[in-house]
């Protein structure tokens, strides 16, 4: 396990966390690794007696399973909400609702909604209520989505070194993010992890779904070693990585593509572009993927290029590694 002391009570976004937290998630994360893969014992009790919601507002199947799972193997209790059977739907406030599972004795609230900035509100009211709560955000609107950029490093890293995964190893990387970028939590969060361990991220989209401003609206304090492209060749060109993001159609309010079968010509991962690469590329999509659109199948399923797998495995220990890192900060 790490030896670093952790201190921060919430997980809300990457912006300001540290190089020493970076290191602090990876260790802990292997430390966990170790754990789910060795044989039929796969629980430790670093959470016996605390109790995780699962505060999911907005659907989710990969993230609320991950971090159900992860708190099933940290020996929490959970509790799991649904919006549709909820109170909500009755009028009760979202911050309401989160009182409720407090009195309800919650430790560790995971928080995952369509809106920015739902997860400090309930932050900012759990501290105000010095209640000890601490609040983990599983995604908010085109914020952040914190863990999914943790694990994406812990995958990456572990590729590189599976014994050690530490931050040093993607200086100087080359890592291509493709796709969706304006409506992404998921880039947004890569960027400032990705920059933070050194890597020269790419960004590549039509015009319409990465504007000029978008490097100003974000990472200003890496813009040595992030560059955007409105062509696909210019990003994948000698690329260690390659991300490739979902079209968010259900975020989309205008008509950002002509069409899917136009966007996959000119932005699709394929076999034959991904030769423009570092001859040992690695291909990773957070999920949910659309097939034959952002990436072909047969890359996806290619074990000997696609890392998607891993990104899934990676999700529970990196997901142990947060909650556990929170559940034990000032206790």
């Amino acid at each position: 396990m790490a030896t670093t002391t952790w201190t921060r009570r919430h997980i809300l976004s990457l912006i300001d966390l540290t190089l020493g937290e970076y290191e602090t998630v990876l260790q802990t994360a292997a430390s966990f690794r170790e754990v789910l893969s060795s044989g039929r014992t796969k629980k430790v009790p670093a959470l016996q007696g605390q109790v995780v919601a699962n505060m999911f507002f907005e659907p989710s199947t990969r993230t609320r399973s991950s971090f159900e799972l992860a708190a099933k193997r940290l020996s929490a209790d959970i509790l799991n909400f649904s919006p549709g059977t909820s109170s909500l739907t009755k009028g009760e406030t979202i911050l309401d609702t989160a009182k409720t599972y407090l009195a309800m004795g919650a430790d560790i609230m995971v928080i995952r909604h369509q809106q920015a900035g739902v997860p400090q509100a309930i932050a900012t009211e759990m501290d105000r209520l010095n209640s000890g709560v601490t609040i983990l955000n599983a995604g908010d609107g085109l914020h952040q989505h914190p863990s999914q950029a943790l694990l994406d490093l812990f995958t990456l890293t572990s590729v590189l070194d599976p014994d050690n995964p530490r931050l040093e190893l993607l200086e100087g990387k080359k890592i291509a993010i493709v796709g969706d970028i304006l409506h992404s939590r998921v880039a947004r969060s890569n960027i400032y992890s990705l920059t933070a361990a050194g890597a020269k991220v790419h960004l590549a989209a039509p015009a319409t779904l990465l504007p000029k401003a978008f490097l100003q609206m974000v990472a200003q304090k890496h813009q040595d070693k992030l560059f955007l492209h409105w062509e696909l060749n210019p990003a994948l060109q000698d690329a260690d990585f390659v991300m490739t993001l979902r079209l968010q159609k259900e975020r989309m309010t205008a008509n950002f593509i002509p069409s899917l079968r136009e966007y996959h010509q000119l932005f699709g991962i394929t076999r034959d572009r991904l030769k423009l690469c570092n001859p040992n590329v690695r291909v990773l999509h957070p999920g949910p993927t659309n097939r034959g659109v952002e990436i072909t199948s047969d890359l996806m399923d290619d074990p000997h290029l696609s890392l998607i797998p891993n990104q899934v495995a990676s999700g529970v220990a990196t997901r142990m590694a947060l909650l556990y890192l929170i559940g034990i900060s000032d206790r």
